[in-house]
Protein backbone atom coordinates (compact mmCIF):
# COMPACT_ATOMS: atom_id res chain seq x y z
CA UNK A 1 0.00 0.00 0.00
CA UNK A 2 2.25 2.47 0.92
CA UNK A 3 6.35 2.95 -0.27
CA UNK A 4 9.10 5.42 1.27
CA UNK A 5 12.57 5.40 1.05
CA UNK A 6 12.75 2.61 3.35
CA UNK A 7 9.88 0.27 1.81
CA UNK A 8 8.41 0.31 5.43
CA UNK A 9 4.70 1.07 5.95
CA UNK A 10 5.44 1.83 10.46
CA UNK A 11 8.06 4.34 8.98
CA UNK A 12 11.29 1.48 9.92
CA UNK A 13 13.66 4.52 9.58
CA UNK A 14 11.35 7.12 10.88
CA UNK A 15 11.20 9.06 7.59
CA UNK A 16 8.32 11.05 6.82
CA UNK A 17 5.64 8.19 5.76
CA UNK A 18 4.39 8.39 2.27
CA UNK A 19 1.58 7.08 -0.16
CA UNK A 20 2.81 6.34 -3.78
CA UNK A 21 1.71 4.79 -6.83
CA UNK A 22 5.13 3.32 -7.37
CA UNK A 23 4.69 0.09 -4.98
CA UNK A 24 4.36 -2.59 -6.94
CA UNK A 25 7.16 -0.88 -9.69
CA UNK A 26 9.61 -0.65 -6.79
CA UNK A 27 9.10 -4.05 -5.99
CA UNK A 28 9.34 -5.66 -9.08
CA UNK A 29 12.86 -3.22 -9.36
CA UNK A 30 13.84 -5.26 -5.98
CA UNK A 31 12.74 -8.35 -7.65
CA UNK A 32 14.78 -7.73 -10.53
CA UNK A 33 17.73 -6.45 -8.08
CA UNK A 34 17.98 -9.65 -6.68
CA UNK A 35 18.53 -11.68 -10.04
CA UNK A 36 21.38 -9.57 -10.57
CA UNK A 37 25.08 -8.77 -9.81
CA UNK A 38 25.61 -5.16 -7.93
CA UNK A 39 24.60 -2.73 -10.48
CA UNK A 40 27.63 -1.18 -11.59
CA UNK A 41 28.04 2.07 -9.91
CA UNK A 42 26.52 5.57 -12.01
CA UNK A 43 28.84 8.16 -13.80
CA UNK A 44 29.26 11.22 -12.78
CA UNK A 45 26.89 13.94 -14.69
CA UNK A 46 27.76 17.38 -14.86
CA UNK A 47 25.18 20.46 -15.00
CA UNK A 48 26.00 23.95 -15.87
CA UNK A 49 23.91 26.57 -13.73
CA UNK A 50 23.66 30.52 -12.78
CA UNK A 51 27.53 31.06 -11.92
CA UNK A 52 27.82 33.19 -8.87
CA UNK A 53 32.44 33.58 -8.42
CA UNK A 54 31.68 36.56 -5.59
CA UNK A 55 29.59 33.51 -3.67
CA UNK A 56 31.39 33.50 0.07
CA UNK A 57 30.15 29.94 0.31
CA UNK A 58 32.20 27.43 -1.87
CA UNK A 59 29.18 25.36 -2.52
CA UNK A 60 27.71 22.36 -0.61
CA UNK A 61 27.30 18.56 -1.16
CA UNK A 62 23.80 17.34 -1.41
CA UNK A 63 23.47 13.33 -0.28
CA UNK A 64 20.50 11.11 -2.19
CA UNK A 65 19.38 8.61 -0.28
CA UNK A 66 18.33 6.06 -2.25
CA UNK A 67 15.37 3.20 -1.79
CA UNK A 68 16.62 0.66 1.12
CA UNK A 69 18.24 -2.52 -0.37
CA UNK A 70 18.74 -1.09 -3.91
CA UNK A 71 21.81 0.46 -3.08
CA UNK A 72 21.71 3.50 -4.57
CA UNK A 73 22.78 6.11 -2.39
CA UNK A 74 24.81 8.70 -3.97
CA UNK A 75 26.96 12.31 -3.93
CA UNK A 76 26.51 15.13 -5.29
CA UNK A 77 28.49 18.54 -5.27
CA UNK A 78 26.87 22.16 -6.30
CA UNK A 79 29.98 24.44 -7.01
CA UNK A 80 28.40 28.22 -6.23
CA UNK A 81 31.08 30.19 -8.01
CA UNK A 82 31.75 28.29 -11.02
CA UNK A 83 27.68 27.52 -11.58
CA UNK A 84 28.39 23.32 -11.68
CA UNK A 85 26.21 20.86 -10.07
CA UNK A 86 28.06 17.18 -10.33
CA UNK A 87 25.99 14.23 -9.92
CA UNK A 88 27.31 11.19 -8.54
CA UNK A 89 30.53 12.53 -7.35
CA UNK A 90 31.44 9.66 -4.97
CA UNK A 91 31.64 6.90 -7.69
CA UNK A 92 33.98 9.09 -9.78
CA UNK A 93 35.85 10.05 -6.73
CA UNK A 94 36.22 6.27 -5.65
CA UNK A 95 35.89 4.20 -8.75
CA UNK A 96 37.39 1.36 -6.51
CA UNK A 97 34.58 1.57 -4.36
CA UNK A 98 32.65 -1.48 -6.10
CA UNK A 99 29.30 -1.35 -4.49
CA UNK A 100 29.55 3.18 -4.41
CA UNK A 101 27.86 4.85 -1.84
CA UNK A 102 25.60 2.23 -0.46
CA UNK A 103 22.35 1.85 0.89
CA UNK A 104 20.22 4.69 2.33
CA UNK A 105 22.48 7.55 3.13
CA UNK A 106 21.10 9.68 6.20
CA UNK A 107 23.17 12.44 7.12
CA UNK A 108 26.12 14.60 5.56
CA UNK A 109 28.28 17.01 7.25
CA UNK A 110 31.51 18.70 7.33
CA UNK A 111 34.02 19.32 9.95
CA UNK A 112 37.67 20.74 9.48
CA UNK A 113 39.01 18.77 6.50
CA UNK A 114 36.62 16.58 6.29
CA UNK A 115 33.50 15.06 4.69
CA UNK A 116 31.27 12.64 6.93
CA UNK A 117 28.38 10.69 4.91
CA UNK A 118 26.23 8.48 7.51
CA UNK A 119 24.76 5.83 5.08
CA UNK A 120 22.03 3.66 7.45
CA UNK A 121 21.49 0.54 6.14
CA UNK A 122 25.12 0.07 4.96
CA UNK A 123 25.82 0.34 8.99
CA UNK A 124 28.84 3.16 8.41
CA UNK A 125 29.98 6.21 8.02
CA UNK A 126 32.32 7.33 5.01
CA UNK A 127 34.83 9.61 5.74
CA UNK A 128 36.22 11.44 2.83
CA UNK A 129 38.49 14.22 1.88
CA UNK A 130 36.24 17.34 1.46
CA UNK A 131 38.00 19.03 -1.32
CA UNK A 132 38.21 15.64 -3.57
CA UNK A 133 35.78 13.36 -2.30
CA UNK A 134 37.91 10.79 -1.65
CA UNK A 135 37.61 8.15 0.93
CA UNK A 136 39.93 8.36 3.63
CA UNK A 137 38.57 5.62 6.06
CA UNK A 138 35.55 4.09 6.42
CA UNK A 139 34.08 3.88 10.47
CA UNK A 140 31.28 0.96 11.19
CA UNK A 141 28.51 1.78 13.56
CA UNK A 142 25.31 -0.68 13.30
CA UNK A 143 22.30 1.77 12.35
CA UNK A 144 23.52 4.98 12.38
CA UNK A 145 21.49 7.97 11.88
CA UNK A 146 22.84 11.55 12.26
CA UNK A 147 26.10 13.34 12.68
CA UNK A 148 27.15 16.19 14.74
CA UNK A 149 30.56 17.59 15.93
CA UNK A 150 32.00 19.15 19.07
CA UNK A 151 35.25 20.08 20.06
CA UNK A 152 37.58 17.32 17.80
CA UNK A 153 35.08 14.91 17.98
CA UNK A 154 32.42 13.16 16.24
CA UNK A 155 29.08 12.35 17.47
CA UNK A 156 27.15 10.04 15.78
CA UNK A 157 23.74 8.44 16.54
CA UNK A 158 22.61 5.33 15.90
CA UNK A 159 19.32 3.04 16.79
CA UNK A 160 21.66 -0.34 17.02
CA UNK A 161 19.58 -3.94 16.39
CA UNK A 162 17.95 -4.86 12.87
CA UNK A 163 16.24 -2.29 10.83
CA UNK A 164 12.51 -2.43 11.93
CA UNK A 165 13.19 -4.87 14.60
CA UNK A 166 10.45 -3.86 17.74
CA UNK A 167 12.61 -5.82 20.24
CA UNK A 168 16.35 -3.53 19.67
CA UNK A 169 17.62 -1.86 22.15
CA UNK A 170 17.92 0.95 23.16
CA UNK A 171 20.17 3.65 20.68
CA UNK A 172 23.49 5.18 21.72
CA UNK A 173 25.64 8.24 20.95
CA UNK A 174 28.96 7.39 19.96
CA UNK A 175 31.73 9.28 20.45
CA UNK A 176 34.49 9.64 17.57
CA UNK A 177 37.92 11.34 17.44
CA UNK A 178 38.78 13.03 14.17
CA UNK A 179 42.65 12.65 14.55
CA UNK A 180 42.57 8.83 14.64
CA UNK A 181 38.91 8.56 13.05
CA UNK A 182 38.41 5.90 15.70
CA UNK A 183 35.15 5.25 17.92
CA UNK A 184 36.48 6.20 21.43
CA UNK A 185 33.30 5.87 23.63
CA UNK A 186 29.33 5.17 23.50
CA UNK A 187 26.63 6.25 25.95
CA UNK A 188 23.04 4.93 26.02
CA UNK A 189 20.25 6.69 25.28
CA UNK A 190 16.80 6.27 24.27
CA UNK A 191 15.12 4.41 21.74
CA UNK A 192 15.90 4.97 17.95
CA UNK A 193 17.64 8.25 18.63
CA UNK A 194 17.33 10.89 15.46
CA UNK A 195 18.84 14.74 15.21
CA UNK A 196 20.99 16.11 17.60
CA UNK A 197 22.37 19.53 19.27
CA UNK A 198 25.29 20.77 20.60
CA UNK A 199 24.64 24.22 22.81
CA UNK A 200 27.22 24.66 25.50
CA UNK A 201 29.04 21.60 26.50
CA UNK A 202 25.78 19.21 26.45
CA UNK A 203 24.58 17.20 23.49
CA UNK A 204 21.08 16.94 23.25
CA UNK A 205 19.38 13.76 21.34
CA UNK A 206 15.72 13.47 19.81
CA UNK A 207 14.56 10.05 20.67
CA UNK A 208 12.20 8.34 18.64
CA UNK A 209 11.06 4.99 19.70
CA UNK A 210 9.98 4.97 15.70
CA UNK A 211 9.77 0.63 15.70
CA UNK A 212 7.40 -0.06 18.26
CA UNK A 213 4.40 2.12 17.44
CA UNK A 214 1.97 3.06 19.87
CA UNK A 215 4.73 2.52 22.18
CA UNK A 216 6.53 5.90 21.16
CA UNK A 217 9.60 7.50 22.78
CA UNK A 218 8.39 11.00 23.73
CA UNK A 219 12.20 12.39 25.61
CA UNK A 220 15.02 14.74 24.46
CA UNK A 221 18.45 13.12 25.96
CA UNK A 222 21.02 15.45 27.60
CA UNK A 223 24.60 13.93 27.37
CA UNK A 224 27.31 15.92 29.16
CA UNK A 225 29.79 15.99 26.93
CA UNK A 226 32.66 15.95 29.56
CA UNK A 227 31.26 12.99 31.67
CA UNK A 228 29.53 11.46 28.77
CA UNK A 229 26.73 10.83 30.47
CA UNK A 230 23.29 10.72 30.20
CA UNK A 231 22.12 13.91 32.79
CA UNK A 232 18.43 14.65 32.12
CA UNK A 233 15.49 13.10 29.50
CA UNK A 234 13.52 15.76 28.60
CA UNK A 235 9.37 14.67 28.53
CA UNK A 236 8.47 16.78 25.25
CA UNK A 237 6.28 14.86 22.90
CA UNK A 238 6.13 10.80 20.85
CA UNK A 239 7.80 9.92 17.96
CA UNK A 240 10.52 12.76 17.96
CA UNK A 241 12.98 13.54 15.04
CA UNK A 242 14.18 17.28 14.48
CA UNK A 243 16.52 18.85 16.71
CA UNK A 244 18.20 22.22 15.51
CA UNK A 245 19.49 25.04 17.65
CA UNK A 246 19.20 28.74 17.31
CA UNK A 247 21.41 31.51 18.31
CA UNK A 248 19.95 32.02 21.53
CA UNK A 249 20.07 28.93 23.36
CA UNK A 250 16.39 27.36 22.09
CA UNK A 251 16.20 24.04 20.48
CA UNK A 252 13.74 23.34 18.30
CA UNK A 253 12.13 20.28 18.21
CA UNK A 254 9.43 18.26 15.80
CA UNK A 255 7.03 15.35 16.97
CA UNK A 256 5.67 13.31 14.10
CA UNK A 257 2.30 12.29 15.72
CA UNK A 258 1.28 9.22 15.27
CA UNK A 259 -0.11 9.19 11.94
CA UNK A 260 -3.76 9.06 13.64
CA UNK A 261 -4.90 10.92 15.77
CA UNK A 262 -1.69 12.85 17.17
CA UNK A 263 -0.47 15.48 14.74
CA UNK A 264 2.81 16.32 14.18
CA UNK A 265 3.86 19.12 15.98
CA UNK A 266 6.96 21.82 16.59
CA UNK A 267 8.44 22.79 20.29
CA UNK A 268 10.58 24.88 21.69
CA UNK A 269 13.06 23.92 24.69
CA UNK A 270 14.95 26.68 26.45
CA UNK A 271 18.51 24.95 26.88
CA UNK A 272 19.42 26.85 30.30
CA UNK A 273 16.21 25.23 32.13
CA UNK A 274 16.16 22.92 29.86
CA UNK A 275 12.02 22.95 30.00
CA UNK A 276 9.42 23.55 26.85
CA UNK A 277 8.77 27.01 26.68
CA UNK A 278 6.81 27.15 23.06
CA UNK A 279 4.56 24.74 21.51
CA UNK A 280 3.58 25.41 17.80
CA UNK A 281 0.40 23.77 16.49
CA UNK A 282 1.83 22.80 13.05
CA UNK A 283 3.21 20.19 11.47
CA UNK A 284 6.89 20.72 10.75
CA UNK A 285 8.82 17.45 8.63
CA UNK A 286 12.10 19.70 8.04
CA UNK A 287 13.57 23.31 8.70
CA UNK A 288 16.91 25.29 8.35
CA UNK A 289 17.85 28.25 10.59
CA UNK A 290 19.10 31.16 8.80
CA UNK A 291 19.93 33.80 11.71
CA UNK A 292 16.89 34.51 12.96
CA UNK A 293 14.67 33.14 10.98
CA UNK A 294 13.57 29.26 10.28
CA UNK A 295 12.59 27.94 6.72
CA UNK A 296 10.12 25.07 7.39
CA UNK A 297 8.33 22.35 5.44
CA UNK A 298 5.40 20.02 6.61
CA UNK A 299 4.79 17.08 4.39
CA UNK A 300 2.10 15.05 7.13
CA UNK A 301 0.80 11.67 6.29
CA UNK A 302 -2.09 10.63 7.28
CA UNK A 303 -3.58 6.88 8.11
CA UNK A 304 -7.34 8.37 8.50
CA UNK A 305 -7.10 10.24 4.87
CA UNK A 306 -4.22 8.24 2.97
CA UNK A 307 -2.76 11.35 2.03
CA UNK A 308 -0.05 14.04 2.59
CA UNK A 309 -0.77 17.30 3.57
CA UNK A 310 2.12 19.74 2.64
CA UNK A 311 3.01 22.95 3.84
CA UNK A 312 5.37 25.73 3.58
CA UNK A 313 6.05 28.59 6.46
CA UNK A 314 8.52 30.85 8.16
CA UNK A 315 9.27 31.62 11.80
CA UNK A 316 11.36 34.17 13.77
CA UNK A 317 13.07 32.17 16.40
CA UNK A 318 14.27 35.66 17.91
CA UNK A 319 10.98 36.71 18.74
CA UNK A 320 9.23 32.93 18.28
CA UNK A 321 6.33 34.38 16.56
CA UNK A 322 4.94 32.32 12.92
CA UNK A 323 5.48 35.04 10.03
CA UNK A 324 2.71 35.40 7.31
CA UNK A 325 4.88 35.23 4.47
CA UNK A 326 6.39 32.42 2.47
CA UNK A 327 9.49 31.62 1.32
CA UNK A 328 8.34 30.52 -2.29
CA UNK A 329 6.29 33.21 -3.85
CA UNK A 330 5.95 32.15 -7.46
CA UNK A 331 3.36 29.31 -7.15
CA UNK A 332 6.73 26.82 -7.98
CA UNK A 333 5.85 24.67 -4.70
CA UNK A 334 2.81 23.86 -6.46
CA UNK A 335 5.19 21.91 -8.97
CA UNK A 336 7.26 19.85 -5.89
CA UNK A 337 5.38 16.25 -5.07
CA UNK A 338 7.33 15.58 -1.95
CA UNK A 339 9.87 17.85 -0.48
CA UNK A 340 12.18 16.59 1.30
CA UNK A 341 15.04 18.24 1.70
CA UNK A 342 15.56 22.07 2.71
CA UNK A 343 18.77 24.20 3.66
CA UNK A 344 19.38 27.96 3.10
CA UNK A 345 23.05 29.41 1.90
CA UNK A 346 23.44 31.47 5.06
CA UNK A 347 24.95 34.73 2.86
CA UNK A 348 23.17 35.22 0.05
CA UNK A 349 19.25 33.78 2.25
CA UNK A 350 18.61 31.83 -1.24
CA UNK A 351 16.59 28.58 -0.04
CA UNK A 352 17.00 25.16 -1.42
CA UNK A 353 14.53 22.60 -1.27
CA UNK A 354 14.26 18.73 -2.53
CA UNK A 355 11.46 17.33 -3.76
CA UNK A 356 11.72 13.09 -3.46
CA UNK A 357 9.30 13.05 -6.34
CA UNK A 358 7.88 9.14 -6.55
CA UNK A 359 10.90 7.83 -4.57
CA UNK A 360 12.06 5.48 -7.15
CA UNK A 361 13.54 7.87 -10.08
CA UNK A 362 15.79 10.76 -10.00
CA UNK A 363 14.89 14.04 -7.84
CA UNK A 364 14.97 17.95 -8.20
CA UNK A 365 16.96 20.34 -6.45
CA UNK A 366 15.51 23.65 -6.65
CA UNK A 367 17.00 27.09 -6.08
CA UNK A 368 14.85 30.30 -4.29
CA UNK A 369 15.97 33.61 -4.10
CA UNK A 370 15.32 35.74 -0.92
CA UNK A 371 12.31 36.89 -2.70
CA UNK A 372 11.26 33.63 -3.23
CA UNK A 373 11.41 33.25 -6.81
CA UNK A 374 13.21 30.43 -8.64
CA UNK A 375 16.74 30.60 -9.40
CA UNK A 376 16.44 27.41 -11.20
CA UNK A 377 16.23 23.95 -10.81
CA UNK A 378 18.31 20.40 -11.37
CA UNK A 379 18.25 17.01 -11.51
CA UNK A 380 19.49 15.09 -8.67
CA UNK A 381 19.72 11.13 -7.44
CA UNK A 382 17.09 9.61 -6.18
CA UNK A 383 15.76 10.96 -2.93
CA UNK A 384 17.73 13.87 -2.52
CA UNK A 385 17.71 15.01 1.24
CA UNK A 386 20.61 16.12 3.07
CA UNK A 387 22.91 19.59 2.80
CA UNK A 388 26.67 20.48 3.80
CA UNK A 389 27.68 23.58 3.19
CA UNK A 390 31.20 23.83 2.21
CA UNK A 391 33.21 27.79 3.44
Amino acid sequence: MIASSTLNTNCLQMRNIHVIAGFYILLTSLALSACRKDPKPVEEVVTQLVADPNSVAKGFYLVNEGNMNMNKASLDYLDFRKGIYRKNIFNEANPEVVKGLGDVGSDIAVYGSKLYVVVNVSNKVEVLDVNTGKRITQINITNCRYVTFHKGKVYVSAYLGEVGDPTAPNGIVAQIDTATLREEKRIEVGRQPEEMAVVGDKIYVANSGGYSPPNYERTVSVIDVASFKVVKNIDVAINLHRLKADKYGDLYVTSRGDYYDIPSRLFVIDTKTETIKKTFDIGVSNLAIADDIAYYYSTEFSYQTGQNTITYGMLNVKDEQLLDRRFITDGTDKKIMIPYGIAVNPFSKEVFVTDAKDYVSPGTLYCFDSTGKQKYSVTTGDIPAHFAFIY
